[in-house]
């Protein structure tokens, strides 16, 4: 993998291959499922700019099987990848979410849709923000949608505030507004909200992952659930301290079978600061698989699935669906670093990502119209 930012190439060596970006059309036959008419995984790596001065460029991806980079005939706004003024704070389904300096208004947007269109992209206002007391709502954790798309009449955002606050709404019903609930237990307060299909609710894992916060908006009831974690890994103590001094993050993703998965992803200070800012690398990732009693299995084998973890929400497709996919795997797009965990044997395989790339975004696979 490697990213081209308008600047010389840099290498990830994840392959130990130099990457070219290499022109194409929108899509190409090569990058369609064969078996269903969608697009594969991407990773939303940059723009090539028009032109020197120009407000727009090209949309340049990476397939995670790829050696090259693909610079597609779409165009995005570079102030979504470049300004500052223009914060992006998450992604769900292909939407990115942004947050405006200007208005403080959040926007749903699906320029960075490799298959969107960009003579009519649709930007989305949210309804103004309402800050609970003793909250904030200016850093934001991570956006979830319920549907594929924000116009959909029943599609509900999700919108997880660092701090306690959680924020729901329906962008498609008019005079649309906020549903804030305040939690009260601080070990949420840091935590992602996904949404479970299967369940129809959103989730929420808590620090540590002992716990699960559910939300059905359907009965406007809430739940906690307490895991038992089952058949731990023996660690030697060498193991054992390494993890007690990472920075420790929980994701819950669900396969398009219905089956839930608690990873849990350790980071560790690298020891390089780059621009003033300590770079973080992945020391250990552990995969729970979930089930309606509350268990928590540790398992190295996910069988055919590939999960995909990054700034946007987690997702989780069937290798087989995807020629070139490795299955039984955990792709990992970061601030950080990038790279793959194959969990059979724990082999973790990730490098340095450019300090000034801003996306950090995986796209999960996209239906063709």
């Amino acid at each position: 993998m490697a990213l081209l930012l308008n600047q010389p190439l840099k290498l990830l060596c994840f392959r130990r291959k130099p990457v070219l970006v290499r022109s194409s059309p929108l899509l190409s036959n090569d990058g369609l499922s064969s078996s269903l008419l969608q697009t594969p995984p991407c990773f939303i790596v940059s723009a090539k700019r028009c032109g020197r001065l120009a407000k727009e460029g090209k949309l340049v991806i990476l397939n995670p099987y790829e050696d090259d980079c693909t610079s597609l005939d779409k165009k995005v706004p570079m102030a979504l990848l470049y300004d500052n003024e223009l914060v992006t704070i998450g992604s769900s389904h292909g939407w990115i979410a942004t947050l405006s300096q200007d208005d403080g208004l959040l926007r749903l947007q699906d320029d960075l849709n490799p298959v969107a269109s960009d003579t009519n992209p649709k930007r989305i206002p949210l309804p103004p923000l309402v800050t609970l007391p003793h909250c904030q709502t200016q850093i934001v954790t991570n956006v979830s949608l319920s549907a594929s798309s924000p116009e959909d009449e029943d599609c509900v955002v999700a919108v997880k505030f660092l701090g306690p606050q959680l924020s729901f709404c329906r962008p498609a019903q008019s005079n649309s507004e906020w549903i804030n609930i305040r939690i009260e237990n601080p070990c949420f307060y840091s935590s992602r909200v996904m949404y479970s299909k299967k369940d129809n609710m959103f989730c929420i894992p808590g620090s540590g992952g002992h716990l699960i916060g559910t939300w059905d908006l359907r009965t406007h009831k809430h739940n906690l659930q307490s895991l038992q974690f089952q058949n731990l890994p023996k660690l030697t103590k060498t193991k054992q301290k390494l993890l007690d001094s990472c920075c420790k993050s929980e994701h819950l993703v669900e396969s398009p079978a219905g089956e839930t998965f608690l990873v849990k992803w350790y980071k560790k200070s690298s020891g390089k600061i780059i621009k003033g800012i300590a770079q973080m690398k992945t020391q250990a990732l552990m995969v729970f698989k979930l089930d309606e009693q509350g268990n928590a299995v540790y398992t190295q084998d996910i069988g055919d699935l590939c999960i995909f973890l990054s700034k946007s929400e987690p997702f989780c497709v069937p290798a087989s669906s995807f020629p070139g996919l490795c299955p039984n795997t955990v792709t990992l797009f970061d601030c950080d670093e990038g790279g793959f965990v194959h969990l059979d044997d724990s082999t973790i395989i990730t490098d340095v990502m450019p300090t000034s790339f801003k996306s950090n975004y995986l796209m999960p696979p996209q239906k063709l119209d």
